[in-house]
């Protein structure tokens, strides 16, 4: 196999073991909120191999802050995320989540100042059609709806923060620092969390902490470093464009394991494909001007 077709193979299991995190939330029978703090534990060891054996650039005070209020956002962002599944289904939590990239793509001009293209408010609309018909055929589901659109919203916000960041450090550093930090934040306010939602601290079953180790090991810190691999070959827009597969191949595999499509009526899968189609187009026109930005273009005689 060669260098690059092997990296499109390491690529796509990385998005693929992504896309088992919203199944494993399902299959977990433990509360949102100690999936997160567990995930980001196990996850958090998992990478300590990894950056031993790196001679690694620590960031100083100031930038190491940022670091740790993002992995704050990250855990906020994960506790709404399985708190949809559990409130709705996967399906109904990824295809709201998916949502994601548009709200990226919106919020990033308006974090620096300027104003979203017009392009891109056409599709947020297009979203918006999409979502409506989900919640209106399956309003049953509406806390898991916007629960989803929540994190999708914090999703965004974390990579908009994480941006800047990975432009000054390497990205298992700025991993390593935003998982360990969210676990710390979350074990100190745990007591709080606890207490709003009305839960106790879970040890998990037998069964509950295989599926933890694979959340945290494989689907986390195992597909990021497949990942990177991946980047030697790849540049980072190609990967990012290819994630939007993510909410897919979780629908797919909900729909295989759970049967799914039986609490789902046929305006739900209206609704996520053009969700869906309006990710792709944007994505596609993303990858043309990545291909041909303006300065390259020829003037038109």
């Amino acid at each position: 196999m060669s260098g690059t077709r092997k990296a499109y193979f390491l690529m796509h299991l990385a998005i693929l073991l992504w896309g088992f995190t919203g199944i494993f939330g399902k299959a977990i029978n433990m509360s949102e909120g100690m999936i997160v703090w567990y995930r980001m534990l196990i996850s958090s060891i998992g990478l300590i191999p990894f950056l031993v054996t790196k001679k690694i650039k620590l960031p100083p005070a100031k930038e190491a802050g940022k670091i740790i209020f993002t992995g704050m956002i990250v855990c906020f962002h994960w506790i709404f995320f399985y708190a949809s599944i559990k409130a709705s289904n996967v399906s109904i939590a990824l295809s709201c989540f998916s949502s994601v990239s548009l709200f990226t793509a919106l919020l990033d001009p308006i974090s620096k100042g300027k104003r979203p293209k017009f392009i891109e408010i056409i599709f947020s609309f297009a979203v918006i059609a999409g979502l409506y018909i989900i919640f209106s055929v399956q309003s049953l589901y509406a806390t898991g709806i916007v629960l989803a659109l929540i994190s999708a919203f914090l999703g965004a916000v974390f990579t908009i923060f994480n941006k800047s960041l990975t432009e000054k450090y390497v990205a298992e550093v700025i991993t390593f620092y935003e998982l360990a930090s969210g676990f710390l934040f979350f074990t100190l306010i745990m007591p709080l969390y606890l207490s709003i939602t009305n839960t106790s601290f879970q040890f998990p079953s037998t069964l509950d902490l295989f599926y933890l180790i694979l959340l945290g090991f494989i689907c986390t810190s195992f597909a990021f470093t497949i990942s990177l691999k991946a980047l030697k070959e790849l540049d980072a827009f190609t990967l990012n464009l290819s994630v939007n597969l993510e909410p897919l191949y979780s629908i797919i595999i909900a729909i295989i394991l759970f049967n799914e499509h039986e609490m789902l009526n046929p305006g739900f899968f209206i609704g996520t494909a053009i969700i869906l189609s309006s990710v792709a187009v944007h994505s596609y026109i993303k990858w043309r001007y990545h291909l041909n930005p303006p300065e390259n273009r020829q003037p038109i005689p």
